[in-house]
């Protein structure tokens, strides 16, 4: 593979979802990333949806990753590890605080055999603290970061998302972790580890929540898909039933909308020209536009909205994001053989570099499939493979 950060070696020894899903960022833009799982098999392979047995998910996560099994808790396997931590530069790992260090692989042991190696730790709550060793998932971040408390309806429960938002955010920052400490490297010779909890990085996405509080003693509340810094902001049903949402967080476009849908009037009202005072009037604001919309289909409301320069998106499903021009102009969707299921479609790469862009150059790879290329490197002939898989090292 070839890419901005070709000649990187990653160990990708964590599970379920943000330490791999970092990983698999670094390998989309040229990493080498051995993903060492445990001879049973990474979680995530029975995680989610299937196809005559086959995890669709891995096959994401998977993508561009060496698969490698090794039983760490083995001393053979543990041999081996150190062995190949001599010539990596990263290792991405999740266990509960002191795993590490139980196994003997600690920072310090890993150090003295490589003092480059760039230790990257992703828990729930990180290595320090009295939640240290508690077990760590994105849901609890949600919770913990004041995600659930704003999201849902104002007379209803606080919201958890249907997805891993919480381990996303935390696998774009352990990426960026990751290439901040090897810049450092760069300077110093010298590696590091990276503690990153997952309770902390939502924290930032979140805003201004807690200077808010802290300065004016104010909790934001929820609600619902409206904004408390703009309206009219919401969903929209349009006359054939299908949904859109618009945003209005510049003047300029909630006066374009407000005079697309008829109502000019509005505009002139003192209250209007803040963002914040308009979302005090957002029942009168959402009256206006979402009658005006309930009254046509959806892509003449579009197209109306377009012409007008004023902010508007379709409510997607996957199905609609796989025939979107814009999301096929941009190569948003790539599409791919795989070995066991035949073409498959998946995101793409994140972004776009015009000198070294990133690439997929495989889907999630068979349990153990790259045994003999990796593990080849540091000695274990195919004798001694065999062995190994009679203790149950390998697979």
């Amino acid at each position: 593979m070839t890419g901005a950060l070709s000649g990187i070696r990653v160990l990708d020894v964590a599970t379920l979802f943000a330490g791999p899903l970092a990983a698999t960022t670094l390998a989309d833009y040229g990493a080498e990333v051995i993903k060492i799982e445990h001879p049973n098999g990474d979680p995530v392979r029975n995680h989610g949806a299937q196809r005559d047995g086959v995890g669709l998910w891995w096959k994401l996560l998977g993508r561009n990753k060496k698969a490698v099994t090794l039983y760490l808790g083995s001393p053979e396997g543990q041999a081996i590890f150190r062995e190949m931590v001599a010539d990596a530069d990263v290792v991405i790992e999740n266990f509960r605080p002191g795993t590490l260090e139980r196994w003997g692989l600690g920072y310090d042991e890993l150090r003295a055999i490589n003092p480059g190696i760039v230790l990257t730790r992703v828990t729930g709550f990180g290595q320090i603290g009295p939640y240290a060793k508690r077990p760590g998932f994105g849901t609890l971040a949600e919770a913990m970061s004041g995600f659930a408390a704003i999201t849902g309806e104002p007379d209803g429960p606080p919201m958890l998302p249907p997805f891993g938002l919480a381990d996303g955010i935390a696998a774009l920052a352990t990426a960026f972790a990751v290439t901040t400490a090897l810049r450092a490297r760069d300077h110093t010779g010298q590696g590091q580890v990276v503690d990153m909890a997952i309770i902390e990085p939502i924290l930032t996405l979140l805003g201004p929540q807690i200077i808010a509080y802290d300065q004016l003693g104010v909790l934001q509340e929820r609600t619902g898909n409206r904004s408390s810094n703009n309206a009219p902001r919401n969903t929209y049903r349009t006359k054939d039933g299908s949904w859109v949402a618009i945003s209005t967080s510049a003047q300029s476009i909630a006066e374009r909308v407000m005079r697309l849908v008829g109502r000019p009037e509005f505009i002139d009202e003192p209250w209007f020209a803040s963002g914040a005072e308009r979302a005090k009037h957002a029942d009168e604001l959402d009256e206006a536009v979402g009658s005006w919309i309930a009254a046509r289909e959806r892509d003449e409301v579009i197209a109306e909205f377009e012409k007008a320069e004023a902010a508007i998106a379709p409510i997607y499903t996957a199905a609609d994001i796989v025939e979107d021009p814009q999301f096929q102009a941009l190569g948003t969707i790539a599409t791919l053989p795989d070995d066991e299921l035949g073409p498959v479609r998946m995101q793409n790469v994140l972004f776009r570099m015009s000198d070294t862009p990133g690439s997929i150059e495989w889907t999630g790879a068979p349990v153990g499939a790259h045994n003999d290329e990796v593990l080849g490197r540091y000695g274990v002939t195919a004798e001694r493979m065999e062995q190994l898989r009679e203790k149950g090292v390998v697979r």
